[in-house]
């Protein structure tokens, strides 16, 4: 009798990665912090060609989600075609996927979310998840997942105090999670000498944050994640009941083939309460319109950028007079440099509360920052685009767009003439 061959990829895991291996054989959703170094894409690719050789339905499909598309290719794909080499995989680069034995792994970017949409998931692993947009896994991957009961592992190390430290936190609480967390201090991976100029180099917050998994240190780049950590501290994150006595806005950033993203505030005295945030893709004015009307927002004043006023060549139109028709009062917003825009942001923080409702656009704040040069290693003065820039350019309009009518002028004792009363 013929022996049977095996297979072998080559993949040698560490103990961490073995525990991580570990929790996706005896759980469906894995949470994974860990610092840098630690090898987790490396056991990422091969915990989804372990799960692709074993699973027994027909047709399994996985996929691995970076941040972008470019990231994923740059960081999983040798990856993917070294330890599926053996397997004797078919490799196509123009897609970023392997084939083998009637198993299928891609690779995607959390940038084109519609890539990922209408396909059904065996299994599937996002990579730092707290540089990606939240609603990639809500809208997307999870209903992928629901037909095939398939698994998910969200790892990525801290980027601040945002979506991914929610995640952990729930995960911590049993929340339908299993957490990992593996600190440099823990696993003993990497030289200590180096450890020591790595900190000196870095700083304690970046070293904290990179190697000793800290959620509390500001976003390395980013424009509000200190303001913002500072207001968290004066509990500005708390409920906020509804007071349509005071002011109320929202403010948009409009997108047409991209997101689109109001915030809704009210203003009381040098107050600004960030009640609610919502933010959709593709979709038409008349579904934000809806959204108004579901809310009882269409009686607040919106606040919209410049162009806004551009006629469209379609209808003739601009979506100005079409929001106009629909009911809404419109305020243009005043044409401004992102960098002013920025700065009247970072003066209007200290003032704001923020409600739960309004969560993912305040993660988005945090997230926003600079863009970063890998190759010169040196940030520019220009913004990143990412998800987080939609919730943030809303946000900077909303900034502009209520200089014009600061909440002092309604702070000041109004004169009443009431001698006609009997």
């Amino acid at each position: 009798m013929e022996s049977q061959k095996t297979l072998d990829t080559g993949y040698r895991p560490r103990v961490p990665q073995k525990l991580i291996h570990n929790a996706v054989r005896d759980n469906r959703f894995v949470v994974v912090v860990a610092h840098r170094r630690m090898g987790k894409t490396v056991s990422a690719i091969n915990q989804l060609i372990h799960s692709a050789l074993t699973c027994t339905k027909k047709e399994p499909r996985y996929a691995y989600v970076a941040p972008t598309y470019n990231q994923s290719k740059r960081i999983a794909w040798d990856y993917l075609v070294n330890y599926t080499r053996p397997l004797g995989a078919k490799v196509n680069i123009a897609e970023l996927r392997v084939d083998f034995m009637g198993r299928r792994i891609s690779l995607y970017g959390a940038d084109n979310p519609d890539s990922l949409r209408g396909i059904y998931l065996d299994g599937c692993v996002i990579d730092e998840i707290g540089n990606i947009n939240p609603s990639v896994f809500s809208d997307i991957v999870r209903p992928a997942l629901t037909d095939r009961l398939g698994f998910c592992v969200a790892m990525g190390t801290p980027k601040g105090n945002n979506h991914f430290r929610g995640l952990r936190d729930r995960a911590a609480e049993g929340q339908g999670w299993k957490l990992l967390e593996f600190k440099s201090s823990d696993t003993k991976l990497l030289n200590e000498e180096e450890l020591r100029a790595a900190k000196l180099e870095m700083g304690d917050d970046k070293f904290m944050q990179e190697f000793e998994c800290s959620f509390n240190s500001p976003v390395e780049g980013s424009y509000y994640s200190k303001l913002i950590n500072e207001i968290e501290e004066k509990a500005h994150m708390t409920e906020i009941p509804r007071d349509d006595l005071c002011r109320s806005y929202t403010a948009w950033d409009l997108g047409m083939s991209d997101s689109t993203a109001i915030w809704v505030a009210q203003l009381t005295g040098k107050e600004i309460r960030l009640i609610d945030y919502m933010e959709n893709h593709g979709q038409g004015l008349e579904y934000y319109v809806q959204w108004l009307k579901d809310n009882d927002y269409m009686h607040f004043e919106h606040i919209l950028p410049h162009d806004v006023e551009v006629r469209e060549l379609g209808t003739g139109k601009s979506r100005k007079e079409t929001l106009e028709d629909a009911g809404l009062h419109i305020i243009t917003c005043p044409r401004l440099n992102v960098a002013d825009g920025i700065q009247a942001v970072r003066r209007m923080i200290p003032r704001c509360w923020f409600d739960p409702k309004a969560k993912q656009g305040l993660d988005a704040l945090r997230n926003y920052r600079r863009h970063y040069d890998e190759k010169r290693a040196v940030f520019h003065d220009r913004p990143l685009h990412d998800w987080s820039s939609h919730a943030s350019d809303a946000f900077r309009y909303l900034a502009t767009g209520l200089n014009d009518a600061p909440a002092e002028e309604w702070n000041r004792p109004i004169n009443v003439n009431t001698n006609w009363i009997v």
